[in-house]
């Protein structure tokens, strides 16, 4: 069955870095456009980024922008999520998501257009 796994989490000091993994298994990876969302306490699961099956192209979230870098290795089955200049706002359960795409048009940037998710990596910013 298919199975997606985060890891990379931890606890880090604003302005920080980290570096998220979520490595997949049971489907063919290259086929799946990938998404990293986010939830935090009391809120609504939130779109971060997402790759396409190539991972030539990637789009984020403003709050994200130019701070996170998607990228993806389709030879190891693995999306990264490389998050730099941490704030404490970015605290939150992150979450590694699959959209099968037969073309690599479009942007999936809702929570209900992937097909598969994994388990999720807390991440905690301190000030």
């Amino acid at each position: 069955q298919v199975q997606l796994v985060e890891s990379g989490g931890g606890l880090v000091q604003a302005g920080g870095s980290l570096r998220l993994s979520c490595a997949a298994s049971g489907l063919t990876f290259s086929s799946y456009a990938m998404g990293w969302f986010r939830q935090a306490p009391g809120k609504e699961r939130e779109f971060v980024a997402a790759i396409r099956r190539s991972g030539g192209s990637t789009y984020y979230a403003d709050s994200v922008k130019g701070r996170f870098t998607a990228s993806r290795d389709n030879a190891k089955n693995t999306v990264y999520l490389q998050m730099n200049s941490l704030k404490p706002d970015d605290t939150a359960v992150y979450y590694c998501a699959a959209r099968f795409t037969r073309y690599g048009g479009t942007w999936y940037l809702r929570a209900n257009e992937y097909d598969y998710w994994g388990q999720g990596t807390q991440v905690t910013v301190v000030s």
